[in-house]
């Protein structure tokens, strides 16, 4: 094999003719978007669409500078600036085909542990027009009891009194708009790609329960001055594996510290509603509409929630991937049920989208080989996920009387696997979940009380108060700890 060659811009042209790279001059990309939280979802969907723009004509004002705020983002920013920002996206198709570009539309990055003031500067630069967000659902520190922004996690508290010194992202918004404000700059665009039902809605409200806080003139500008436009976002990206890296060395002599890999399905829909320009992603696929509401919902309560079903099942069965598990016919004929009996009947009408096909297509994309989407990653930080992708069709079903078996057992695995952290056969779960310990200690309280898991009131609410889920929920769950093959149960609800 020959020594691989380092991915930067000075090797870019010795590349193999198989790779596809940028065609556009990066030395002359302005930053127009600054980005906080550079994971693999953000290289795969938000720069892919912008590298794609980037390719197809002069709209050099919208490079990238990714921000870092945690310390666990050292490596990414080490990695990115040793590769000149550039990175390998590897593209899976379900037939073996795959796909391997270099894209360039990250131009710099800051970590903001090291200096928050040239961060707060580079929010506030002129040239700066959006600020987007991928910081996870734990990111817009919400009080879980009011839904409110939490005043009194540490954090907040040192940020409300070092507004200079920033540690959570709101402090480094309201930093940065208070500099543009006092510079008679325009606000720039706080846009979320996070996967959260409406994701502007959510980060206004903290933003602006933050910034009142500290300073409540400052706040009412952003209130006028700032949009935050909503957007449903998809594509399946895993976590990147060291066989990722030795694809592209063995492959195509190439080294690449941190590749990305994701499926070749790609969704962008944003609600067009900025506050001083945006890029023209609807020229590379993205949608912009009026109302993104009935397309989070679809991909919330399909996509994200089929991924909980199936994720939770066959970690209890004793799958370890989603391809894995979708490829046993009886986890794919449940999904589907759960899909056709549960979610669709309580979903809003969806302008342009055929929902069986919509349907269909996901259990493709469940299916593709090539995409090795650990169950243990669908399942992190549950707690948080449930009661937006799953618990909203059960009390739409419950209210109209439709059926919830299928989300009943769900549920009913999900304590199994919170209390036990094994599969049928003892092997031991990676669990994570910010709730671990309180799932814990709810589920093992299960044979005493068989509701005691859904009285968890921080993540069920008032769930367990009504008689029809509790009766139906009791007697999953007692079958179930009698005998953990969730199989025989997911026979008997789908009749």
């Amino acid at each position: 094999m020959n020594t691989p060659i380092k991915l930067n811009q000075y090797n870019i042209s010795q590349l193999p003719r198989e790779i596809k790279r940028p065609t556009y001059d990066r030395s002359r990309l302005i930053t127009g978007i600054v980005h906080v939280g550079v994971g693999g979802f953000h290289r795969s969907h938000e720069a892919f669409y912008t590298d794609l723009l980037l390719q197809s004509g002069d709209v050099s004002q919208w490079g990238i500078c990714g921000i870092g705020l945690r310390e666990s983002d050292r490596q990414m920013a080490a990695i990115l600036k040793e590769q000149d920002y550039l990175y390998s996206l590897i593209v899976k198709h379900p037939d073996g085909n795959v796909e391997t570009k270099v894209i360039g539309s990250i131009v710099d990055f800051l970590l903001g542990r090291d200096d928050p003031a040239a961060v707060i500067e580079r929010m506030a630069a002129p040239e700066t027009r959006i600020v987007s967000l991928t910081i996870t659902e734990g990111g817009y520190n919400v009080d879980p009891a009011s839904g409110d922004f939490d005043a009194a996690n540490s954090d907040a508290v040192h940020d409300l009194q070092n507004p200079q010194q920033p540690r959570l992202v709101f402090g480094y918004l309201t930093a940065a708009l208070r500099l543009r404000r006092e510079r008679g700059l325009p606000a720039f665009t706080v846009q979320s790609c996070d996967n959260i039902q409406h994701n502007g809605d959510l980060t206004r409200k903290m933003l602006l329960g933050f910034a009142r806080l500290q300073d409540a003139d400052l706040a009412n500008w952003i209130e006028n001055e700032v949009c935050f436009p909503n957007a449903m976002v998809d594509r399946i990206t895993p976590v990147t594996t060291s066989e990722d890296g030795e694809y592209l060395k063995s492959q195509f002599a190439v080294d690449d510290g941190w590749p990305v890999t994701c499926e070749p399905f790609c969704q962008w829909i944003i609600e067009d509603n900025f506050s001083n320009g945006r890029p023209e992603w609807e020229k590379v696929g993205a949608q912009f509409v009026t109302d993104v509401t009935p397309y989070e919902k679809m991909k919330l309560r399909l996509l994200n929630a089929g991924h909980s079903v199936l994720g939770l099942l066959g970690s209890v069965f004793g799958y370890q991937t989603i391809d894995q598990t979708i490829s046993d016919d009886l986890f794919a004929a449940f999904l589907r049920g759960f899909f056709d009996d549960e979610a669709t009947p309580v979903l809003d009408a969806v302008e342009g989208i055929d929902l069986d096909q919509y349907k269909t297509t996901l259990i493709e994309r469940f299916s593709n080989p090539n995409i090795k989407d650990s169950l243990a990653r669908i399942c992190l930080e549950s707690s948080s996920k449930l009661p937006v992708f799953l618990l909203p069709t059960i009390r739409k079903n419950l209210e109209q009387g439709g059926p919830i078996d299928h989300a009943a057992l769900v549920i009913a695995a999900w304590c199994y696997y919170s209390e036990h952290h094994t599969d049928r056969h003892g092997n031991a779960l990676d669990i994570v979940d910010e709730q671990k310990a309180a799932l814990n200690a709810a589920a093992k309280k299960t044979s005493n009380d068989p509701l005691a898991f859904i009285k968890l009131q921080s993540v069920f609410g008032d769930l367990a108060e009504d008689t029809r889920f509790a009766e139906t929920y009791e007697g999953l769950v007692k079958q179930l700890y009698s005998d953990p093959d969730v199989s025989i149960l997911m026979r008997q609800v789908s009749g």
